[in-house]
């Protein structure tokens, strides 16, 4: 796995949701760790929102990104665990048509490394919802660091050899 210098960086459109009854644009620390890291990377942070753990409220939100042309790709934080609040994996599987399970099983081994078994308590998940990619990762800054550090970064760089997420974009929605 590495990066081809030869090809052009193509910046990709994200959104970064986070699902939370308490957060505040004041205390989203969840959300900045991805929008600067995200923004460094080059890709363009297209709409950042909080919505409270309620299945509609995240599906409303998911659905008119999904719909607007300029989000390839949706990051959402918080609400993957497994109280009765956390919504967040429902919500996505409700809005997407295919399950990107690989993503849930390497964020898990990722974490592992450094919480141990503890990381079987997040139902981190991924999928595709009418072209978009949509991520679902816990709503710690941790979490999103090593999301973003060990697979995001890479996956959604159309640089990063063997394959890459946005390499497929074009194809997202064939039939």
């Amino acid at each position: 796995m590495a990066l081809d210098e030869k090809r052009p960086f193509l910046p990709v459109g994200i959104a970064i949701l986070t699902v939370s009854d308490t957060r505040t644009d004041d205390d989203d620390r969840s959300g900045d760790t991805l929008a600067e890291r995200l923004t460094a990377a080059g890709h363009k942070l297209a709409a950042r929102a909080i919505v409270k753990d309620d299945t509609a409220s995240i599906v409303k939100q998911l659905n008119a990104w999904i719909d607007a042309p300029d989000i390839d790709a949706v990051l959402a934080t918080g609400g993957t665990g497994v109280t009765g609040r956390d919504v967040t994996p429902e919500a996505v599987q409700s809005v997407c048509e295919k399950d990107i399970p690989g993503f849930g099983e390497l964020f898990r081994w990722i974490s592992f490394q450094k919480i141990g078994t503890s990381t079987i308590q997040s139902r981190a998940t991924a999928g595709v919802a009418r072209g978009t990619y949509i991520f679902a990762l816990p709503g710690s800054p941790g979490a999103c660091r090593d999301a973003w550090d060990e697979i995001l970064v890479h996956q959604l760089d159309n640089r990063f050899r063997p394959c890459n997420f946005v390499e497929l974009m074009p194809r997202l929605q064939e039939k």
